[in-house]
C-alpha cells in the first residue's frame, strides 16, 4: 500500500481568493469569522493569484498572501497553498508569446483562458518556477501552511514546435530506430512511412490522424509532458525549502490525461466532484460518484481529498440546479465512505465578477451567515467533527473493476465494430454498480494495478492489452480468483495492433473459446439473452442486450446462457470455465444491469465474497472504511423512499438515526471493533 497523508481529522473549507477583496479588509476579517462558525479548518490559497504575487517580471509581492495565511492560523484555520501556473499574467504572454499553445491546426492562441500554457516551454517553465522558490522560501515552512496544492484542473496539449522535438525525443527514446516504430504503427498502411524521427509530427486535423498508434503515443506523451511539468514545480517547491508533500485536483473522468500516471508525482490524490444530482434518480448519480471516488483512491490505494465540490449550484452546465435539501450532507459523506479526508468547496466566498460569479459559494453575494446554503454547509462541518475519528483509516476491497485509460483512447479511435459510441463507461458502471450492490467495496484499476488482494474482478471490454496483461490476469484466475470478462478484450497490443491466432489473446485456453464475429446493433436494436437449463450459478432471468453482441467459438467452455434471437439465437451468450484454482466467466454480448446485478450476486457468492450487509435495498450504498482496531459501516439511502437496512451484529452507531428505517439521502455510521 502507498504511503498514506493523514491529518488526524477531515477537512473542511476550500478555495479562498482573498486577493478579489484586498480593497475590503472588513470583508476578509467577516469572512474568518464565517469561517469559523461554519466548522471551516482548511482554505485553498493562491490558485489563480500570479498576476498579484508577480504583478511585473521579477516583482513579488507576498505581504497580503503572508498576513492571511497568517491571520487564518492564529484563528485554527490551515492553508492549502497553491502554486499559481493554471493561468499566466498578461505580461509574461506579452514578453513572451511561446508560452501560449499551439492547437492542432498549427496556431498559436491568443491570450486569455486558463490552461493556455505550453508544458514544455522553457520561459514559462522557468518563471513559474522561480515563484515557486519564493513562495516556498517565504510560505512554506509556516505552521498553516499543511500542503502544496501543484496548479489547478491539469489538461490540454499543445503542438508548438517546442513540444513536437519533445515528442520526437520521447518516441525515439520509446522505440529505439525509425524501422522499429514503423512496424509497432503499421506505418505501411496507405503508404505513410517515416524515414526518420524528425518526420514526424503530433495528430492534426490537417494532416496525419489515421495512424492510431501515433494518436495512442501522442496521448501518452501529453500525459507524461504534463506531469514532468508537475515534477518541475514540486521539485522547485523543494528547492525553496519546503518538505510539504504535494497535490493536484484531477477531474471527473477526465479523458485527455492518463491520471495512473500522476501516482508516482502525487503524495495525496485529489480531485474535483461536480455530480448532476437531480437529473435522474439519486442512486443513480450516486454510482456514477461513487465509481469515480474509487477510481481516484485507487490511484495511490490510499485516502484522498475532495479538493473540490458545489455548496449550491454550479454555473458551467448547461441546467445548473440547485441542490435539494440535504443532497450537500449525503454527497459529502458518500466522498467520506468511499475514502476522502476532506469536504472542500469551490467557492468559499463568491466572486463578484467573471467568469464565475454566479457559481455556489459558502459565502454569496448577499454576504450573510442566515443562508439555506450556509447553513447546511454547517451542519457538514459539525458531522465531519463528530466523526473525525475515522479520519485516515482504509477502504479495502476484495472485489475490483478495470477501467484503463489508455484502453479507453484505443476504443475510440478503433474505427469499429461502433463509431459513434463504443458504450466503455457504461459497460464498466454497470459492473460496478453491480458490484456494489452486493454491499462490497469496489476498487476501480488499471493494468498496472496488482491483482492479487481481489477475490473477483471485472474486465469490461479491454480491448487492448498492455504487454504481459494476459499472463497476469490467466495467473490470477489459476491462483483461485474469479474473472469475468467481456466481448471485445484482448484485441490489440498497446500500439494498436491486432494481435494474431485469435483473441481474446492469451486467454483463448482459460476461458475455452475463441470470439469469432461481433454484431454492432443499430440503437433501436436489441436482442435477449435465456439461460441454459440447470446452469451451474442457478441463473434463471431473461435479459435484454444491445449494442455489442460477440459471437464465439466454443472450446471446452461451459455455456450458461444463449443468445435467443437474430442469425445467432442460440449461441452462447454467457460462459465458464475452471482455471486452476479459479473461475473465467465470458459475457459475450452488452447486458442490461439486471443481468449484471443477478449475474454478480451468484459469482461473488461462489467467490465467497460477503458483504456486511445480508440485504442491499436498490438504492442504498453499504462502504467499509477501517483501521486495524475498528471497522466503519456507511449506509446512505439515496433512493426517494425510506428504506429498511438492518444493522449487522456488533454494531453500535456512531452517526445518524436510531433506527434501522433511513430516510431519503439520510446517513447511518456503524462502529465496530473488531475482533482481538
Amino acid at each position: 500500500m502507498e504511503k498514506k497523508i493523514t491529518y488526524g481529522r477531515f477537512l473542511h473549507g476550500g478555495d479562498y481568493n482573498p486577493e478579489q477583496w484586498l480593497d475590503r479588509p472588513d470583508i476578509l476579517k467577516t469572512d474568518i469569522e464565517y469561517f469559523k462558525k461554519a466548522h471551516i479548518n482548511t482554505v485553498s490559497l493562491g490558485i489563480f493569484s500570479w498576476a498579484v504575487l508577480e504583478p511585473r517580471e521579477g516583482e513579488y509581492h507576498f505581504e497580503w498572501l503572508e498576513e492571511i495565511v497568517e491571520n487564518l492560523w492564529k484563528e485554527g484555520i490551515s492553508t492549502i497553498l497553491a502554486t499559481p501556473s493554471g493561468a499566466r499574467p498578461k505580461w509574461l504572454a506579452d514578453k513572451y508569446p511561446e508560452v501560449l499553445r499551439v492547437n492542432g491546426n498549427r496556431e498559436r492562441n491568443l491570450y486569455g483562458g486558463r490552461h493556455n500554457h505550453c508544458y514544455t516551454s522553457p520561459v514559462y517553465r522557468e518563471k513559474i518556477q522561480n515563484l515557486d522558490r519564493e513562495l516556498s522560501r517565504r510560505l512554506g515552512n509556516h505552521p498553516g501552511v499543511i500542503l502544496w496544492h501543484i496548479s489547478n484542473e491539469f489538461g490540454g496539449e499543445c503542438h508548438c514546435p517546442l513540444c513536437q522535438e519533445k515528442f520526437r525525443e520521447w518516441l525515439k527514446e520509446k522505440y529505439h530506430t525509425i524501422e522499429n516504430l514503423n512496424d509497432r504503427w503499421c506505418t505501411t498502411f496507405w503508404s505513410h512511412r517515416y524515414e526518420s524521427f524528425d518526420q514526424v509530427e503530433s495528430p492534426s486535423p490537417r494532416g496525419e490522424r489515421e495512424l492510431h498508434a501515433l494518436n495512442l503515443d501522442w496521448k501518452r506523451f501529453v500525459t507524461d509532458r504534463t506531469v514532468d511539468f508537475l515534477k518541475a514545480e514540486a521539485e522547485a517547491l523543494r528547492e525553496g525549502g519546503s518538505e510539504l508533500p504535494v497535490t493536484a485536483n484531477l477531474m471527473y473522468d477526465y479523458a485527455g490525461l492518463d491520471y495512473k500516471k500522476f501516482r508516482e508525482a502525487l503524495d495525496i490524490v485529489s480531485w474535483d466532484n461536480y455530480p448532476g444530482w437531480h437529473k435522474k434518480e439519486e442512486w443513480l448519480t450516486a454510482a456514477d460518484s461513487g465509481m469515480q471516488h474509487d477510481l481516484m483512491r485507487g490511484i495511490k490505494k490510499a485516502p484522498f481529498l475532495l479538493m473540490e465540490s458545489c455548496p449550491s449550484a454550479t454555473n458551467w452546465k448547461p441546467i445548473n440546479k440547485l441542490k435539494k435539501p440535504g443532497m450537500l450532507l449525503a454527497a459529502s459523506l458518500q466522498a467520506v465512505a468511499h475514502g476522502s479526508d476532506s469536504v472542500l468547496y469551490f467557492q468559499l466566498r463568491q466572486s463578484r465578477g467573471a467568469s464565475e460569479k454566479f457559481h455556489g459559494a459558502v459565502i454569496d453575494h448577499y454576504g450573510g451567515s442566515d443562508t439555506r446554503v450556509f447553513r447546511e454547509v454547517t451542519e457538514v462541518g459539525e458531522v465531519l467533527e463528530k466523526i473525525q475519528e475515522i479520519a485516515g483509516s482504509d477502504v479495502k476491497c476484495q472485489a475490483a473493476v478495470l477501467y484503463d485509460r489508455e484502453n479507453d483512447w484505443a476504443l475510440k479511435d478503433a474505427q469499429g465494430p461502433r463509431n459513434e459510441d463504443m458504450h466503455y463507461q457504461d459497460c464498466v458502471l454497470k459492473q460496478y454498480r453491480a458490484l456494489r450492490e452486493q454491499g462490497l467495496n469496489v476498487d476501480v484499476i488499471s493494468m498496472e494495478h496488482e491483482l492479487s488482494d481481489y477475490r473477483i474482478l471485472a474486465v469490461p471490454m479491454a480491448y487492448l492489452f498492455k504487454e504481459g496483461y494476459e499472463e497476469k490476469l490467466r495467473a490470477y484466475a489459476e491462483a483461485g480468483g474469479t474473472l469475468v470478462l467481456s466481448y471485445w478484450t484482448g484485441i490489440v497490443d498497446e500500439t494498436d495492433r491486432c494481435f494474431l491466432g485469435g483473441t481474446p489473446y492469451g486467454l483463448m485456453e482459460a476461458a475455452g473459446l475463441r470470439s469469432a464475429e461481433i454484431d454492432a446493433l443499430f440503437d433501436w436494436e436489441q436482442n435477449y439473452v435465456i439461460p441454459e437449463p440447470d446452469n451451474h450459478l442457478g441463473i434463471r432471468g431473461t435479459y435484454v442486450c444491445r449494442n455489442l453482441c460477440e459471437l464465439v467459438e466454443l472450446r471446452d467452455a461451459e455455456i450458461l446462457m444463449r443468445y435467443g434471437d437474430d442469425f445467432y439465437q442460440g449461441y452462447p451468450a454467457l460462459t465458464h470455465k475452471a482455471c486452476g484454482k479459479g473461475h473465467v466467466y465470458y459475457v459475450c454480448a452488452d447486458m442490461e444491469h439486471d443481468f449484471y446485478r443477478d449475474f454478480f450476486g451468484k459469482a461473488a457468492e461462489e467467490a465467497g465474497v460477503r458483504s456486511e450487509v445480508e440485504f442491499v435495498p436498490e438504492g442504498v450504498s453499504v462502504t467499509l472504511r477501517e483501521t486495524e482496531a475498528v471497522q466503519y459501516l456507511f449506509l446512505q439511502n439515496f433512493s426517494r423512499k425510506p428504506e429498511t437496512v438492518a444493522v449487522p451484529e456488533g454494531y453500535e452507531v456512531l452517526y445518524g438515526p436510531n433506527t434501522d428505517v433511513l430516510k431519503p439521502l439520510q446517513t447511518r455510521i456503524l462502529k465496530k471493533r473488531k475482533e482481538g
